[in-house]
């Protein structure tokens, strides 16, 4: 890896887009500290450093700390990824959104990507002004006025739109996807905490060492170590279908009598299902949050789903324990989910029936199977199974660790959906810098 990376340091092309990568990351970065106008800093960190704030933790993680320093990436990319969701849905159901997706070529690539950002922007302006009516009674704003709200609405749609861009200008001039490199980064940048975190379990609240709190780091570190391997381990596998053609004539020559395979991975969604998850379980507890104030000392039913939305990223609210019932709970709606965009997300990119059809109009065919039904039957076939396996793999990766929160002194941010989400990230980028290389007569260590 070290050496794809050194190799594409001399190279011009490749060092160029590497670099410009590295100038987007420093602005949003840079953004995720400037603080919308109208907003009273030292009135915000003290409201955010208490532990009232039981939703912050949500937005939090992916804003990399944008969302608590209310700054104008408070709202990260999220309203872009329920876009995206709302979108491939709709395109499910409408057959003109579908014929845009599977006919329309480029053009019709980039109608449905324009209609996916004014969706982002419609919901942006959604989700900003549910944020100021629900932290307008917290005394973080410097006024109540409508011209204040409309300073600090406009301020947060301008970061969501400006973040889009980013996101854009990285998948088309940089190296990786856009949108998953921010969500990388802001990720990434809570590492110091979580250093911070395992250190401070070392020593008890007189400074002396402790040496259950050794103890306690060297498991986190070790099952660290153990997520990561296995997440290494399944994103690179893949199940190989052979798949030979038969020979043929084109031309003055005989072509043909080939053997290849198609490569089939247990994980072929990678993490979006785990942000498509995530990005889904916010939205209740924003919208409560504006229609019932100071939902967090309250009881009732609102205040349950408001508490079980919550659980995906605390234990505490409003000074107190949650009950394990609402992880646990938060826990398998949160298992259904992953499972549920693992099978959406890896139908909309592998179609069985087309690839089938390309195989026959070729001329080959799967050892042992007929061509036409039978060769679509046998791809779902494989596809079910490996989704079923990779989406139960998603979600156990992503829940285990939700539940090393309740152990005392224990409350890292880096857990299992965030070695997830970054894992999986940096290796779509050394893939992506390998293709680079290989363009340009380079060896990588993926050969």
């Amino acid at each position: 890896m070290f050496k794809t990376i050194k190799n594409a340091l001399k190279t011009p092309a490749v060092r160029k887009k590497m670099l410009y990568t590295l100038l987007l990351i420093v602005i949003f970065r840079l953004g995720c500290y400037i603080t919308v106008p109208g907003v009273d800093t030292f009135t915000l960190a003290e409201y955010m450093s208490s532990s009232a704030n039981g939703m912050a933790g949500l937005i939090d993680l992916i804003s990399g700390g944008a969302f608590s320093r209310f700054s104008i990436f408070a709202m990260s990319i999220s309203p872009y990824i329920t876009a995206s969701i709302v979108m491939q849905l709709l395109s499910m159901v409408i057959p003109s959104l579908e014929k845009l997706t599977k006919e329309g070529g480029e053009d019709g690539r980039r109608k449905f990507n324009r209609y996916t950002k004014i969706m982002t922007i419609v919901l942006a302006l959604i989700e900003a002004t549910v944020l100021f009516f629900s932290y307008r009674s917290s005394g973080i704003f410097i006024n109540s006025e409508i011209l204040t709200g409309v300073t600090i609405i406009l301020s947060l749609m301008t970061g969501t739109a400006l973040l889009m861009w980013l996101g854009d200008e990285i998948t088309n001039k940089g190296i990786g996807n856009g949108i998953s490199m921010i969500i990388f980064v802001g990720i990434v940048s809570g590492l110091p905490s979580g250093i911070t975190t395992v250190w401070q379990l070392l020593f008890n609240n007189a400074g002396q060492f402790s040496t259950t709190g050794l103890l306690m780091s060297l498991g986190i570190i070790i099952g660290a170590i153990v997520l990561i391997t296995a997440v290494v381990f399944v994103q690179q596998a893949e199940r190989r279908v052979p798949v030979q053609y038969s020979k043929k004539v084109a031309g003055r020559k005989m072509v043909g009598a080939q053997n290849t395979h198609i490569p089939v991975k247990p994980a072929m969604a990678g993490v979006m299902p785990i942000i498509f998850a995530s990005s889904f379980m916010t939205f209740p507890a924003m919208i409560i949050q504006m229609i019932v104030p100071n939902i967090e000392a309250q009881t009732g039913f609102w205040a349950g789903v408001y508490k079980l939305s919550i659980a995906t990223s605390t234990t505490m609210i409003n000074g107190q324990m949650l009950p394990i019932g609402y992880t646990i709970a938060n826990a398998l709606i949160y298992l259904l989910l992953i499972l549920g965009f693992t099978f959406f997300y890896t139908y909309a990119t592998f179609n069985p029936a087309e690839i089938s059809n390309t195989i026959k109009r070729n001329g080959g065919f799967i050892p042992g199977i007929r061509a036409g039904k039978p060769t679509t039957d046998y791809l779902s076939s494989v596809i079910s199974k490996l989704t079923w396996f990779g989406g139960l793999y998603l979600a156990i990766i992503a829940i285990i660790p939700m539940m090393v929160r309740f152990i005392p002194n224990v409350d890292l941010a880096f857990g299992g959906t965030s070695i997830l989400i970054v894992v999986g990230v940096a290796l779509e980028v050394v893939q992506q810098l390998e293709s680079q290389l290989v363009m340009r007569h380079y060896k990588g260590f993926l050969d």
